[in-house]
């Protein structure tokens, strides 16, 4: 039986009712017509346009390299039954080589890599149908500001271009900094060829703070060693800070006298900086250099690679500040810490802990020291050619390694009489050579017309010396002076070889 044909019969037995009808006599008809349209319903029709709502989101325009979050989340399922989705890249540039991320969840990304346009689509299923609707992305690059002008004012310099191999600005002449400048995290900062930027003192000062994700870099132009000329930091400020920053390819000028630097730290004006997880790589020259007087006020995890010269080149003061967990090992001209002709001083004994990746310290020239010198196990030294160290009268030295880790004095280059020595003239009973190794040295004489690789000279000069190897010097291994004392067993208490003259000569 066909519902149209029970409807039309309907119609034409009702024709005959007129106005004054009864309402009961209507009652039986419509009753029938009831329950014939509800026996003749065989299934619900769903029309699945009504049911699934596929919305991809609104179009987005953003910048090549910064990530495209994709979203779904508003389609939708009359029925509220279970959606699964599925996304398509329709449309890419011709030069594109992007895929998406998670293409059957709500919220896939990807990364445009070239400028164009991203045609995407969205297709959402549920048991009652399915609809599609498309999304379109366009991909921009932004242009680097230059900066051409001394900076006077406080100026905070964003992120601008969100990949981060591109730069935010670019430094197009050498430049002041003579107001407090601040730099966000990610900034990337390129410099022409044989440009620089000076912090100033007296109001200049730099605060680049990056994150482990979104590092601020300073970079050249051209990606090549000794491009631009480096950070010149004369402020005394103790705001001055760089965490999270890379400084890449400077060293194409001097930065004072004959020494080429990324980041050279003036003394004159005492300026001072905190150092934190930042990078100084392929720099022609050193990645700093601190020069006396300057301060490293905070330094840890800093990392040196692939410059031409050490890493990094400071004078003593400033040693016990560094580190065991930065590195300066990878590639460098001298993978070293090198320390200029200079001492330690005050009340307070001072430490160098030496480094998790050994990196030996190098002394370039005369070292004299006139307060407490520790020395952990572990630490290794080396000279430059006729260096010397010097224990002063209000100095010690306390040196005092295991079997495992001995410290070791060296020359830099591993060759007999090398060096000039060891020389104390300290009365303190504290001084100790214990697990030691003090090779090499005895190049000219270090005091008396003697050469030696330790002398203990002067009036109540002591020093105790065990379990100590003396090898390879160019004269005695240990000289004693008249007024001078080693302890009774040193002959016996210690290693020697093949030193040129006697292996201890005590004056009596």
């Amino acid at each position: 039986m066909k519902q149209k044909n029970v409807l039309q019969n309907l119609r034409v037995q009702a024709m005959p009712f007129a106005k004054n009808t009864p309402i009961a006599s209507l009652f039986v008809p419509l009753m029938m017509l009831m329950l014939i349209m509800t026996g003749c319903k065989k299934e619900e029709i769903v029309d699945p346009t009504f049911t699934v709502t596929a919305k991809a989101g609104a179009d987005q325009s953003v910048q090549v390299g910064q990530q495209v979050s994709l979203d779904a989340s508003e389609s939708s399922e009359a029925q509220g039954k279970p959606l699964t989705v599925e996304w398509k890249l329709l449309r890419k540039p011709a030069k594109s080589t992007v895929t998406l991320s998670n293409a059957s969840s709500f919220k896939p990304t990807f990364t445009p890599d070239e400028v164009g346009e991203y045609e995407l689509e969205l297709t959402v299923s549920s048991a009652n149908g399915k609809s599609t609707d498309k999304v379109l992305v366009t991909a921009s690059v932004a242009e680097p500001l230059a900066i051409t002008a001394n900076i006077t004012v406080k100026t905070n310099l964003t992120d601008r271009v969100a990949n981060p191999d591109l730069p935010d600005y670019i430094v197009t002449k050498s430049i002041d900094v003579n107001n407090e400048l601040t730099i966000a995290p990610g900034v990337v900062i390129a410099f022409e060829r044989d440009v620089r930027m000076n912090i100033n003192d007296n109001g200049g000062l730099i605060i680049a703070k990056g994150e482990a994700n979104r590092k601020i870099k300073f970079v050249g132009v051209q990606k090549t060693k000794g491009y631009w000329v480096g950070i010149s930091l004369y402020s005394g400020s103790n705001a001055n800070l760089m965490e999270y920053v890379e400084i890449m390819h400077a060293g194409s000028r001097t930065v004072f006298s004959t020494i080429k630097s990324a980041l050279f730290m003036s003394g004159g004006s005492k300026a001072q900086i905190a150092l934190k997880n930042t990078v100084f790589s392929q720099n022609d020259g050193y990645g700093i250099y601190a020069y006396d007087g300057s301060i490293l006020r905070e330094f840890s995890q800093n990392a040196f690679s692939n410059n031409t010269e050490a890493g990094i080149m400071l004078t003593a003061e400033n040693v016990a500040k560094l580190d065991a967990a930065s590195t300066f090992k990878g590639g460098n001209g001298r993978d070293v810490v090198e320390v200029t002709a200079s001492g330690i001083k005050g009340k307070e004994e001072i430490t160098w802990a030496g480094f998790a990746d050994k990196t030996p310290y190098r002394l370039t020239g005369e070292f004299t020291v006139s307060t407490g010198w520790k020395l952990n196990p572990g630490v290794i030294l080396e000279m430059n050619r006729d260096a010397v160290i010097r224990i002063n009268t209000d100095g010690y030295i306390l040196a005092k390694g295991t079997a495992a880790a001995k410290i070791v004095f060296n020359g830099a280059n591993n060759t007999a009489a090398y060096w000039r020595g060891l020389i104390c003239y300290s009365a303190d009973p504290k001084n100790l050579l214990e697990q030691v190794e003090v090779k090499n040295a005895g190049s000219v004489a270090i005091v008396s017309g003697k050469r030696a690789n330790v002398a203990i000279y002067g009036n109540r000069a002591t020093m105790t010396i065990k379990n100590t190897t003396i090898s390879g010097s160019g004269g005695y291994g240990v000289f004693v002076s008249y007024g001078a004392s080693a302890n009774a067993d040193l002959t016996t208490a210690n290693t020697f070889d093949k030193n040129q003259e006697s292996n201890v000569l005590i004056e009596k």
